[in-house]
Parts: structure tokens; C-alpha cells; sequence
């Protein structure tokens, strides 16, 4: 599918510093034909089985976070366990990936994990996947990166540790650079966040991996870095920008322009706004052999795309959403791969515990 093939968004410049808003994207989906829509969408699934067929589901509930995972933690800190159990597979993950170790006992201030001296939240909002990575494996210092004021925060909690050290960096990520944090040189560090939402996934990558570069340049691995390990769990893939996209490269070769990746940013709402009660397992392997309702037909009965949609199934919908999250991730999975390390994506917990369940891990990134 080449440009010729997708109708470029007519009013390019009328984001939010230059982005391009959902709104933006949804009109330019819309403005398509029937033939467009069926090209655009034969095309995701091409790409979806050419390069995601070995996305693992890989939920992880370590032996370490049991005090969380049994509620015996500070009564004063709050737990949904919706999020309790997503932080604990974050962790887990990084466990069985080996770049946290697990000491077989509950962590005290003397039995800390001295293989990763620093952590750095990205997007850390109250920091509470930090704090059970603290009470679960125990740091001895601690960088929280959030550009928001937040109440409630597990700072408090964590200033409590003797032996921890904490700093809040209050900057926007892509503001950050890590090179100018004094208490941060010679240091090897975790780099680690939970729902980091649209781009700012790739400017955590772009912040511990990345060289600067001018730009427009493409965006070059950092070989310099003092990043050990990492474990980032992707968000909100509707809000993705091609200006900020960390592969832009991978995704052109592959037949995907700046145009065609708004459209499958925007598809991607539909796997998070799902029924997620209804059984989706497994169905994202075989969606690439999906055929569409009314897509063969669309053409001879005059139909636009808007009734298409109306008849697709709900389960289409997902399905086609959750391709193309799978597709934004491993380009950005194949990015972090250009630095050798050992990287993979995995389905971090099951989809009804939250269908944003993409995780990037890595490890023996210098």
C-alpha cells in the first residue's frame, strides 16, 4: 500500500504543539473509501503476521512481592489490585528476565539488591511501582520523573527507608537529559514505567537509549549509556505521534507511512474501549486470516466507511485495535534491538485485567 493509496489529513499543523489530535485522525479515516479502508486494513494484517507472530504471554506474580500481593504492606497506602497484580508482573518479568534477583526472603535495609544501584521511574506518577519494587527487592536510590503535581504520593513511604535515597526529577521526559543529573554519573540504572502513555514511551527510549541527534535525523542507539536493564509497559497507543515515533524507519520500510500510522493509532482505541469480558484470547493470531463483514461487497453497494463500521463486530473492532498496538510496539521492541541487547515484548497480564498489557524488557543494554 503506497501513499497513493491513503488520503493524507487535510489540516496537517493544528495539534497541540504540532501534533496530530484524535479527532484529526478519526476525520481522516472517515474521508477515506470503502476501497482505501479495505487496502489500509489488508495491509495491517500483512504486516501484523509478517512480524508479530512471537508476542508471549508471560503474567508473572513473583515470591517477592507477596507482602503486597497478600495486603501485609502499610495500611496507609492504597491497593486496587488490578494494578497491584500489573505491578507485580512488571517485576516479575524483570526477575525471570534476570535483572532483578530475588533474595528468597522479605527485603530489610541491610539485604539490599546490589546488581541494579539505581532505579528511574519514567512517567512515575505517585510512584507506587516503585515503592513495591522497594519493599519487594530493595534500591538504594531512587529517581522519580513525572512533569505533574500529585497528591498522595508514595514518596513519603519511601523517604521512611534508611538505607534509600529518592529524588524527584519534575520535568516533561522529553525535556530530560539523564547526562546532567549530578547524582545519576557513573551510576548503572533500571529504567522502568508503568502506562507510560503514547509518545512518551519513546521518549523514555529515546532519553536512556538515544544519541542526540538534529532534528528530523533518525534517531541513533546510545552505546555510552549506563542503562542495565528496562521494563516499560506501553499505554494509550491512540495518542502516538509520528513526529516522536522512535522507528520511523522500520515501520517506512514496511510499506507504513506517516499517514497510514495515524490511522492505525487511532484503531487502536478500539481494543481498550472492548467488551473485555467477552474471550479474546488467542484471537489476535488469527486475526491476520480475519475477514471483515462487508468489506468484498462494500464496493458494488456504494456503502462509505462509516457503514462499514457499523457493521463490523465488535470483536473485529478489538481485534484490529489490538494489531495494531502489537505493530507500535515492535517497532519499537526492533529499536532497542539495534543495541544487541536481550529484548522482548510479552503480554504482561491478561487482557481483563487491562487490555494495555504490552511490555518492552530488556537487559545487557551496554
Amino acid at each position: 500500500m503506497g501513499v497513493k493509496d491513503f488520503k493524507p489529513l487535510k489540516n496537517p499543523s493544528s495539534g497541540p504543539l504540532g501534533s496530530i489530535t484524535s479527532e484529526m485522525k478519526r476525520n481522516a479515516v472517515y474521508n477515506m473509501t470503502a476501497t482505501e479502508l479495505s487496502k489500509l486494513i489488508s495491509k495491517i494484517q500483512a504486516v501484523h503476521s509478517s512480524i508479530c507472530t512471537d508476542i508471549q504471554d508471560s503474567y508473572k506474580i513473583p515470591q517477592a512481592c507477596g507482602v503486597w500481593i497478600n495486603r501485609e504492606v502499610d495500611g496507609k497506602l492504597p491497593f486496587q489490585e488490578k494494578h497491584v497484580l500489573q505491578q507485580a508482573s512488571i517485576l516479575g518479568n524483570l526477575e525471570e528476565f534476570g535483572v532483578l534477583k530475588n533474595s528468597g526472603e522479605h527485603i530489610s535495609r541491610d539485604n539490599y539488591d546490589s546488581s541494579v544501584p539505581a532505579v528511574i521511574e519514567f512517567g512515575a506518577g505517585r510512584g507506587y511501582l516503585t515503592q513495591m519494587l522497594a519493599d519487594c527487592y530493595g534500591i538504594k536510590k531512587v529517581f522519580l520523573v513525572e512533569r505533574k503535581s500529585y497528591k498522595l504520593k508514595a514518596d513519603r513511604s519511601l523517604r521512611q527507608k534508611e538505607s534509600l535515597i529518592l529524588e524527584r526529577l519534575r520535568i516533561d521526559i522529553e525535556d530530560l537529559n539523564l547526562n546532567a543529573v549530578e547524582s545519576l554519573q557513573g551510576i548503572p540504572y533500571l529504567a522502568i514505567g508503568k502506562h507510560l502513555c503514547g509518545p512518551a514511551t519513546d521518549m523514555t527510549l529515546r532519553c536512556c537509549l538515544g544519541k542526540k541527534c538534529p532534528q528530523g535525523q533518525v534517531a541513533r542507539v546510545n552505546t555510552d549509556s549506563n542503562l542495565r536493564g528496562l521494563a516499560i509497559a506501553t499505554c494509550c497507543h491512540h495518542l502516538c505521534q509520528w513526529t516522536h515515533y522512535i522507528n520511523k524507519s522500520y515501520l517506512s520500510n514496511l510499506g507504513i507511512t506517516k499517514d497510514i500510522f495515524h490511522a492505525i493509532t487511532w484503531f487502536t482505541s478500539w481494543a481498550v474501549d472492548a467488551d473485555h469480558s467477552s474471550d479474546l484470547s488467542g484471537g489476535v493470531h488469527g486475526a491476520s486470516d480475519l475477514q471483515f463483514i462487508g468489506l468484498e461487497d462494500c464496493g458494488k453497494d456504494g456503502c462509505g466507511v462509516e457503514d462499514i463500521f457499523r457493521d463490523m463486530r465488535a470483536v473485529e473492532r478489538a481485534l484490529l485495535g489490538f494489531m495494531c498496538k502489537d505493530i507500535i510496539d515492535m517497532g519499537r521492541l526492533m529499536w532497542i534491538k539495534k543495541n544487541g541487547p536481550e529484548a522482548e515484548l510479552v503480554k504482561y497480564v491478561p487482557y481483563k485485567i487491562s487490555p494495555e498489557n504490552h511490555l518492552l524488557i530488556a537487559k545487557g543494554l551496554c
